[in-house]
């Protein structure tokens, strides 16, 4: 399996970005992708997640209202969209695959493979 994601880079607060996550490979058997961050000095944390299933849908406190995930399945792709850019969401954005449910998609440890990330700048 890999995950390739792209669309980073910088914006001003206020503005948005729509990032992509392409994954490949042995995927059939996943039932969710997620989205994480890290900022410098931090550690990485929950964004958004979608499941399979039945497109259901999780977000962070943080950027409900502001952020969408979606899955387009003819690309095998999820996308993230994110409006309101602020200054705090400034980080590296990594997209996750599960492989199988463990209990919850907030946390890392439910996720069996990591795409690369992609930085994304707010800048004020």
């Amino acid at each position: 399996v890999q995950l390739q994601a792209s669309g980073g880079g910088l914006v001003q607060a206020g503005g948005s970005l729509k990032l992509s996550c392409a994954a490949s490979g042995r995927t059939f058997s996943s039932t969710a992708m997620g989205w994480f961050r890290q900022a410098p000095g931090r550690e990485r944390e929950f964004v958004a997640a979608i499941r399979w299933s039945d497109r259901t849908t999780y977000y962070a406190d943080s950027v409900r209202g502001r952020f969408t995930i979606s899955r387009e399945n003819a690309k095998n792709t999820v996308y993230l969209q994110m409006n309101s850019l602020k200054p705090e969401d400034t980080a590296v954005y990594y997209c996750a695959l599960d492989l199988y449910y463990r209990g919850t998609y907030y946390s890392i440890d439910e996720y069996d493979y990591w795409g690369q990330g992609t930085l994304v700048t707010v800048s004020s």
